[in-house]
């Protein structure tokens, strides 16, 4: 059994130096008792006569981290690196000092928990939350480069945690305990030390709901009370049917915490009593084929619930953990859930990445060879968050998808070759396809779940098989960002989107620049507007093409870098008379082809252009090329329009719809809707949206949303309409639809 080290707060009392180097040499004969002496004795000197809130003498927080460390089974560098975590930021030690003392690993890590110590993840002030995520950012890439750093880390917010009560502000109590809560207690969860990760939040929850904290605890008492009779009688079963079967087993009780007890709660929406797993007993037995030997007497011996056995054996959970998790119903039909495991599997459940470090070939290190058996990498827990802020646009959205990477339940999926894939809970093939390889979600076109072709928006259950079809370049589509549930497909989405979107805007870019210069009767290439880059600000052609096509450039800015002095060329008059609005022969011909709705192009609301309809695009800065119907009373009215894109639509694929508004007066008469709805059905229509307008004694003002093939399907619809005796008037709707409401 695993020995723990709990250390008395209350009494300040910490562990001596001789007591460390026994803790550290019961499972590491091996260790350097010099090197961890040495450490020992240059944190308590260096830091002297400080003290911290408790007061306690400083030194004390350094040794009381190493001995959770120690706790851990870390190696001798992990356990030097807690009582020196401090000196460089708290004291005069510099890194070389360290380096030459203790050498250049240990050394290196003392400076990546100080840097991480020095990122500041709680940011109260709205204005300083982008700050928040750059440093989450710097945060996960410090971590991700030596684990040990991390543990080192949650040791050290697990002891000031214990000790946050001495602390003399409460708003920095509860900033302290939301950060812990909301980044180090999952990311603890995530390497798989279940052991800090639910003390961190037990101690967080107490601090941020002290009054919901003390009403479960009071409820815990009183269950403790009315099952201590019960529980005593069922361990006393338990223990005789092991006998029995002759398996030897180590039996022990654990009780929920008012953490995780107030989380179910908040979830499932049930009460105190309704949570069925406050206690549960664990089995540890020596194999794992003993592990289903005890559950088959288990289930033999008393009623299950089905829908509480749960097999993480053979389905790890993605952290390594594994156990088999049954209910059964006891005496008076109690429920009871009991958990099956090896010893094994319970240190790596208490430690996670920690039980990986083990006695081998006369030395203490990290070995790949038990993380395997234990199910795999567990450092691979962290590389997804390094891979969404290779993808992420900016820090903001990375914080974004990292949370919601660290915070969902999971669902386990596997591949047709029966390789697993953990996603969390209300994941789509779309997040499964870029779990798999970012390659596969980017050209994801279809899914077979379970060897039946599904929506890609279906929501994977437990167990499910999916095989995704693949089609041929890259294209992102619209509303699969709404769709996924993982932080690694919506980064990888909205990248998708970026790329795209900037490919499409150099293209435009590219053209504007080619037309511009046809205008003065020069033919343009690249090698033409070397000086213009440089007179601009820009390093490459394509970032002026993106300009342009963004509109972040005008055409009449471009034009006189090209043309220093020349104010009168072709380009530039056309551009300050906007005489090209009202002359077709000055118009900007840019074909269709190539501009992805919702990327570069996106339809107007006020005029809800459809395929049919003569349109025009409109440059708008920051956003691409808005569509407009030609007669759009918006293009007459504003002042500020960019450069207009003469815009053709393509050739329809088939079964391919576009959004249409028809404003109609309707008889308020019974059954005058149902023929309405009747009509654009029977003509083809797909309703999918009414307002009411205005509402008389006698008439209804409404306007009706539908899907239609192009605008001559839309007339044919209107024409309908108006033949109906309940339609008093119909037309199609193309002013400003907010004006109409």
């Amino acid at each position: 059994m695993n020995k723990q080290v709990d250390i008395d707060t209350k009494k300040a009392t910490y562990l001596r130096q001789y007591e460390l180097v026994d803790l550290v040499r019961e499972y590491d004969p091996s260790v350097d008792e010099n090197l961890l002496n040495k450490a020992y004795v240059y944190a308590t000197k260096a830091h002297g006569a400080q003290m911290r809130h408790s007061g306690d003498p400083y030194y004390a927080h350094p040794i009381q981290v190493a001995g959770i460390l120690a706790g851990l089974h870390m190696d001798v560098q992990s356990i030097c690196t807690g009582l020196l975590h401090d000196v460089l930021e708290d004291t005069e030690a510099t890194f070389e000092d360290v380096s030459g003392l203790f050498g250049e690993e240990i050394a290196q890590l003392v400076d990546g928990v100080t840097k991480l110590g020095q990122v500041e993840l709680s940011v109260p002030n709205p204005s300083r939350q982008r700050r928040q995520a750059e440093n989450f950012q710097k945060f996960v890439l410090a971590m991700s480069r030596d684990v040990r750093v991390l543990i080192v880390k949650l040791c050290d917010r697990l002891h000031n945690m214990r000790t946050l009560q001495y602390h003399p502000k409460q708003e920095s109590r509860e900033r302290i305990s939301r950060e812990t809560l909301d980044i180090y207690a999952p990311l603890a969860r995530r390497i798989g030390v279940d052991r800090i990760c639910s003390e961190l939040e037990d101690l967080s929850f107490q601090h941020l709901n002290p009054s919901a904290y003390e009403s479960i605890n009071k409820r815990l008492d009183g269950w403790r009370a009315d099952q201590k009779a019960a529980i005593s009688q069922m361990s006393v079963a338990l223990r005789d049917l092991m006998d029995e079967a002759g398996i030897e087993a180590r039996m022990y009780g654990r009780e929920k915490r008012a953490y995780a007890i107030w989380r179910k709660l908040q979830r499932q929406g049930i009460g105190f009593e309704d949570v069925a797993d406050i206690y549960a007993f664990r089995i540890l037995v020596d194999k794992p084929e003993t592990c289903y030997r005890v559950l088959g007497l288990l289930h033999t011996e008393y009623r299950c619930v089905p829908a509480r056995f749960r097999d993480f054996i053979s389905v790890p959970k993605p952290n390594g953990y594994q156990s088999l998790h049954t209910t059964i119903l006891g005496p008076e039909n109690r429920r009871l859930e009991i958990q099956i495991r090896t010893e094994r599997m319970e240190d790596v459940a208490e430690r996670g990445v920690a039980a990986h470090w083990a006695y081998k070939n006369e030395s203490y290190a990290y070995d790949p060879e038990k993380a395997q058996e234990s199910g795999g990498d567990p450092l691979r827990r962290i590389r997804p968050l390094v891979e969404m802020m290779e993808q992420s646009g900016d820090a903001d959205e990375f914080l974004e998808h990292a949370k919601l990477e660290m915070f969902t339940d999971q669902v386990f999926t596997f591949t047709p070759k029966g390789d697993l894939i953990s996603l969390p809970r209300g994941a789509t093939p779309i997040d499964f396809a870029y779990a798999v390889h970012t390659d596969v979600g980017d050209t994801c076109i279809g899914a077979v779940i379970n060897n039946r072709e599904k929506p890609l928006r279906t929501r994977l259950q437990n167990g499910d098989v999916i095989k995704i079809i693949r089609g041929g370049d890259p294209e992102p589509q619209a509303g699969w960002e709404n769709m996924v549930a993982t932080g690694k497909a919506r980064s990888a989405l909205r990248r998708l989107t970026r790329d795209r979107e900037a490919q499409e805007f150099q293209r435009i870019g590219a053209m504007l620049a080619d037309h511009a210069f046809a205008r003065e009767d020069k033919d343009f290439s690249e090698s033409s507007i070397g000086d213009t880059l440089k007179r601009l600000g820009f390093k490459e052609p394509v970032e002026l093409y993106e300009a342009l096509g963004k509109g972040e450039l005008s055409i009449k800015k471009f034009m006189q870098a090209v043309f220093p002095g020349r104010e009168s060329t072709k380009a530039i008059q056309e551009y300050a008379n906007r005489e090209f609005i009202t002359d077709s022969t000055a118009k900007l011909y840019v074909k269709g082809d190539g501009l992805t709705s919702g990327v570069s192009m996106h339809l107007s609301d006020c005029c809800s252009p459809i395929p049919g309809d003569r349109i025009v695009g409109v440059q708008t800065p920051g956003k691409g090329v808005v569509i407009h119907t030609i007669d759009c009373d918006v293009l007459a009215e504003s002042e500020e329009m960019g450069d207009w894109l003469d815009i053709g639509w393509r050739r329809a694929a088939q079964h391919a719809t576009s959004t249409a508004r028809i404003t109609a007066t309707v008889e308020h008469v019974p059954g005058a809707l149902a023929d309405v709805t009747k009509i654009i059905g029977e003509a083809g229509g797909n309703l999918i949206k009414i307002n009411t307008l205005q509402r008389s004694p006698t008439f209804f003002d409404m306007i009706f949303d539908l899907e239609v093939t192009d605008n001559r399907h839309l007339m044919q619809i209107i024409a309908a309409l108006r033949a109906s005796a309940y339609v008093v008037a119909a037309q199609r709707l193309t002013g400003d639809y907010a004006a109409a409401e």
